[in-house]
């Protein structure tokens, strides 16, 4: 049920016909892209090289009532701003998700680190390897509330000092050099932020601030999910309300494909930081009255979509779709998804417990998880900008293209991106056990959000279980209770027979079969609600 909360952020939205592509004028041919090298450039490095710029305008062209496209023409040097990835905040985790009982491993672009709750509970964020040969701290264990490295037992303490080392000799000091490198983490809103620069002091006035989160009565659901795709398509299908209709047609009552649409966008701001903008269905502008969507993407991995509703007494609600997306490797991304309003839910919806609206918002992910692992294999194959792959229409992708050119003008302040109309390539080829791209793409792509190889614990990145339970408190617990319900009425129902076949009494057979059925029948409830959590979405015409 997660886009019953959306039902006020994205209204029902895309185009009821396909646009016929050889009735729009040609576009004409483009000039050379720039393609970064292996290794970002500065801006000092491209002035040097003297490379061409290429600015991208959107310019409408229709022929009697088509569809317009985005098209692009040159107006001269582009743009290109100040930037460094790693002097940002990135959302590294749902605060209320943090295990008290282990460490946990998390990945920003190829950082990997690892957080936990130290002895006093205060949480801690290391570099995820141990000094002594390069073991991953994430695979060891909290002791006594410190963390050790369980390949050879050295500990730590919440500072990032080793403080016991079992194999040194007796009177032998531990050496200075056996300490972590830390990173700075903030606890903002119920969301755990980290500082990745190592030079640069953490500036706390980037922390993003959610007014809406804020309010008197604000409620929301947050859940957090690992997707096997690049964070940069990850927030080009958040920030696509066309796809809704289409992609996500009766996953609840909101999104109907007959009701896809022309919609409007207005830009109202753009900064070195990102953009915003109001949009809506078209054919809503000319109502009374009418307050039309307000999305904001700020910069590194922030897209928020808010709306103020009037209702018939005069109060006014405020709705908000927040969605902070961390980059966690190539063809990697983890998101924390937060929808909220001030409006009392309606009774019905209060019935449904959480973990049902958690594992509909995955099923949600996973209708689009085949497109876009697919999109971001043939993205890291033609190594081309996207303005050269993709046909931008101004009724659904106007979003989609301002973030591409604004990635234009900060990419080359990160480790890899692929811009509107340049790119530059990851300078070293992802490692097997970060799930390249290839490799999740294909998997997803031919066999569209079946969860992929394996049972529901196999550590498979496609898999609902991995990528969301694992990460969620309260679904794991459900998990677990279910499935301990499950052995215990199967194990009654077992008993139940034994008795049946044993007694002779016709009335007490009866009552001890009826018992057994009731016991059959909690397992097959049990069995389900554990399958609704583990088990991933299938399209009813995909399905052997």
């Amino acid at each position: 049920m997660a886009l019953l909360q959306l039902q006020p952020i994205f209204s029902n939205i895309f185009p009821s016909k396909t646009p016929n592509l050889s009735q729009f004028h040609k576009i004409p041919k483009r000039p050379k892209i720039i393609i970064f090298g292996q290794k970002p450039l500065n801006p000092s490095h491209q002035s040097k090289r003297n490379w061409q710029k290429l600015s991208a305008v959107a310019q409408e062209t229709s022929t009697e009532g088509d569809q317009s496209v985005i098209q692009e023409e040159v107006i001269g040097h582009k743009e290109i701003v100040s930037y460094d990835w790693t002097q940002e905040w990135y959302p590294l985790y749902l605060t209320k998700n943090v295990p008290d009982d282990a460490p946990l491993g998390l990945t920003v672009f190829d950082k990997q680190v690892v957080l936990y709750r130290d002895g006093n509970g205060e949480l801690r964020c290391y570099e995820d390897r141990c000094p002594h040969r390069l073991a991953k701290l994430s695979e060891g264990q909290l002791f006594d509330g410190r963390l050790e490295c369980l390949y050879h037992g050295w500990q730590f303490e919440g500072n990032g000092k080793c403080v016991k080392i079992p194999q040194l000799s007796a009177g032998a000091k531990i050496p200075q050099s056996a300490c972590l490198k830390t990173y700075e983490i903030r606890d903002s809103q119920g969301v755990i932020w980290i500082w990745m620069s190592h030079k640069t002091p953490p500036n706390p006035e980037k922390i993003p601030w959610f007014e809406n989160f804020d309010r008197p009565g604000f409620r929301d659901i947050s859940t957090i999910h690992e997707l096997p795709y690049d964070h940069s398509i990850l927030l080009e299908n958040l920030m696509d309300p066309a796809h809704v209709p289409i992609s996500h047609d009766r996953t609840d009552f909101t999104a109907k494909r007959e009701d896809a649409t022309a919609l409007f966008f207005e830009v109202t701001e753009r900064t070195d930081r990102g953009f915003a903008g109001h949009w809506g269905r078209e054919k809503d502008r000319s109502t009374p009255n009418y307050i039309p969507n307000f999305l904001r993407f700020e910069a590194p991995c922030v897209l928020q979509n808010n709306r103020e509703i009037i209702d018939k007494n005069g109060e006014k609600n405020y709705f908000s779709g927040l969605f902070l997306c961390r980059p966690s490797g190539q063809g990697k991304s983890m998101l924390i998804v937060r929808f909220g309003n001030t409006r009392k839910p309606p009774f019905l919806l209060r019935l449904f417990p959480q973990w049902y609206l958690h594992q509909n918002a995955s099923k949600v992910f996973e209708q689009d998880m085949g497109f876009l692992s697919s999109q971001n294999e043939i993205l890291m194959k033609e190594k081309v900008p996207t303005r050269e792959l993709y046909i931008n229409l101004k009724s659904s992708d106007t979003w989609v293209a301002e973030y591409r050119k604004w990635m234009d003008k900060v990419g080359h302040g990160m480790p890899y991106y692929f811009g509107h109309s340049t790119i530059s390539l990851p300078e070293n080829p992802a490692v097997i056990e970060h799930a390249p791209a290839g490799f999740v793409a294909n998997l997803s792509a031919s066999q569209p959000a079946k969860g992929g190889i394996g049972t529901m614990h196999a550590p498979n990145f496609a898999n609902r279980y991995f990528r969301h339970v694992i990460h969620c408190k309260g679904c794991m617990s459900v998990v677990k209770s279910f499935q301990t319900w499950k052995n215990v009425l199967s194990a009654a129902a077992l008993i139940s027979t034994a008795f049946a076949i044993l007694v002779s009494g016709r009335q007490w057979k009866g009552l001890l079969l009826f018992s057994t059925t009731l016991c059959l029948a909690g397992v097959y409830i049990c069995s389900t609600a554990i399958a609704m959590n583990t088990t991933n979405f299938i399209r009813t015409h995909r399905k052997l």
